[in-house]
């Protein structure tokens, strides 16, 4: 009959083998067995029944020692001898490769005879842990990621309102009346100033990091839709506005520079706009739209603004050399209020809305805090009206009820200082082009793979696809006319003054502010059915005639 294994001893009982047990470590069974093994091998009933009894009992009841014992390699020179006693070769022990993390490189050269704490399946994680260790990677790559500081993000940004909008602003003022056209472009710059801000505290109040995320969050799958559709339609409508642009300035001003270009082999095709724009927008607004980073644009927005500056200096010094003949005249409608308020508002707001870039912008920003953006926000919409309302004053004074949509089309053609502005106005548009390129990759980005890490081969497919796209729009077009504005203006008012103030009522609680935001969207709503009305009285009754290609 089998023997209790746990019985009472008589030569100590219980507590004997339990000491027996204690003098084990953990990492000491190979001599604890060696042991066992040479007291197997004695004839029964001789002094080592004892241990016989110990190996019969380790097997079944195994203690770990709380003192970790230290482990001694031994080495090659101390080989046992044939004694009956185990060789290296035979020893459990030598087998294990440990290693000492904790030893300086300079010591590589340690003798095997050093003691070694390393625990074993050292490379082992749990899967909670390998995970944390992902997104930490995530997080450092996001962090190196490069980042903008105030001044750059302003560039950035009044880059983004001062664009292709400041050039018709002589005719908003016409359109609007003079009196009335400054009073919404300083209230429209102050409604927008607002909206832009109220797009970052919505992102925040709703625990989102776009705009379509924080719609989406307000009014679900059909918020993210309508947002998503607006964005990337008025994003993608500029960049083909911006390559009609080049298509439509470049040219001439090369002609004007050089009349016998066209003779010219190879470079003569530059005066032909459809090569321009091709040659231009894939050879300088492409390579610009590859990068990752809206903060490395900061060098390109600063020489847009330069641009622009260019072309504000240009109308106010050419405005005063003008002849009488190109002068025009001005009627009581015209100093006061006219009958095309509503079109001004819309050539207005679309100068003025960046929001769909905005949280790029704030994204960028080295310290991204509310506080910073707000400051960026006001410099930028400050300066733009600055810029905007010189400019409107400048043409409009100048040539009154005969101002164009295009205030340059009204100087002469073989004007120096003009053909310059031209010039700065169509390098405007190309490194304004990838802004909005950056829009619409994230739009797209944002709406179907919203939680996928960055992927360089979708990057440059999305990049190339947009930009291309967008040139072959442009290259079969003169003037997008009605349409553009059809689409500018239900893109531009839903995201300037219906959506963000939509998800600000929802996102707070009822106050003075919620009220202020419910007349904001009541006024967007009014502007977007009036001016969608228009559009397409434009298109049905053709009152502006068939686009020419010149």
């Amino acid at each position: 009959m089998m023997q209790d294994k746990r019985g009472a001893d008589p030569g100590g009982g219980d507590d004997g083998w339990q000491d027996g047990e204690d003098r084990q470590g953990l990492l000491a069974g190979g001599d604890y067995g060696h042991a066992g093994k040479e007291a197997s091998s004695l004839p029964n009933g001789s002094g080592g029944g004892e241990q016989q009894q110990q190996q019969i009992r380790t097997p079944a009841r195994v203690r770990f020692n709380d003192v970790p014992e230290v482990v001694r390699m031994s080495s090659a020179s101390s080989r046992r001898s044939g004694d009956g006693s185990l060789d290296d070769d035979d020893d459990p022990r030598a087998t294990l490769d440990l290693e000492d993390p904790l030893r300086d490189d300079d010591h590589d050269d340690h003798d095997v005879d050093d003691d070694h704490r390393m625990p074993l399946l050292t490379s082992m994680e749990a899967p909670s842990v390998a995970l944390a260790n992902d997104l930490d990677d995530a997080v450092e790559q996001e962090l190196r990621r490069p980042k903008s500081g105030l001044k750059s993000a302003f560039m950035n940004m009044a880059n983004s309102i001062i664009g292709a909008g400041i050039i018709g602003q002589p005719y908003a003022i016409r359109q609007a009346g003079l009196l009335a056209g400054v009073v919404l472009l300083v209230g429209l710059t102050a409604v927008v100033d607002w909206t832009i801000c109220l797009i970052v505290i919505n992102s925040k109040l709703s625990g989102t990091s776009s705009f379509q995320g924080t719609v989406e969050h307000c009014f679900g799958r059909g918020g993210l839709v309508a947002i998503s559709l607006a964005q990337w339609v008025f994003a993608f409508g500029g960049m083909v506005a911006f390559g009609v642009i080049v298509g439509d300035t470049i040219p001439h001003v090369l002609l004007a520079v050089w009349p016998g270009l066209p003779d010219v082999p190879v470079v003569g095709l530059l005066t032909d706009r459809r090569v321009a724009i091709a040659v231009f927008v894939m050879g300088i607004s492409y390579p610009l739209t590859l990068y990752r980073d809206i903060a490395k644009l900061a060098k390109a927005s600063t020489f847009a603004l330069v641009g622009m500056l260019v072309i504000v200096a240009t109308v106010l010094v050419q405005g005063l050399l003008v002849s009488s003949e190109a002068r025009g005249q001005f009627s009581l409608p015209l100093l006061t209020v006219n009958t095309g308020i509503f079109q001004a508002i819309g050539v207005i707001s679309f100068a003025f809305v960046c929001h769909h870039n905005s949280l790029l912008i704030y994204g960028s920003l080295r310290t991204p805090t509310i506080d910073n953006f707000s400051r960026v926000t006001h410099y930028s919409t400050g300066i733009s009206m600055l810029a905007c309302l010189v400019l409107a004053l400048a043409g409009f004074l100048v040539f009154g009820d005969k101002t164009l949509g295009n205030v340059l089309n009204n100087f002469p053609s073989d004007s120096v200082m003009v053909n310059v502005a031209r010039l700065c106005f169509g390098l405007n548009m190309l490194t304004t082009l990838p802004l909005e390129a950056f829009v619409c990759r994230e739009v797209m980005q944002t709406y179907w793979w919203p939680d996928a890490p960055f992927n360089l081969r979708r990057h440059l497919v999305l990049s190339t696809g947009l930009v291309a796209s967008a040139t072959f729009i442009s290259l079969v077009t003169c003037d997008l006319g009605a349409v553009f504005e059809l689409v500018g203006a239900t893109s531009a008012v839903a995201m300037a003054y219906i959506l963000p103030p939509m998800c600000y009522m929802k996102l707070t609680t009822r106050s003075w502010r919620t009220y202020v935001a419910g007349a904001i969207v009541v006024f967007g709503g009014l502007v977007m059915v009036i001016s969608v009305i228009q559009a397409i009285g434009k298109l049905v009754n053709n009152t502006d005639g068939p686009a020419q290609c010149q």
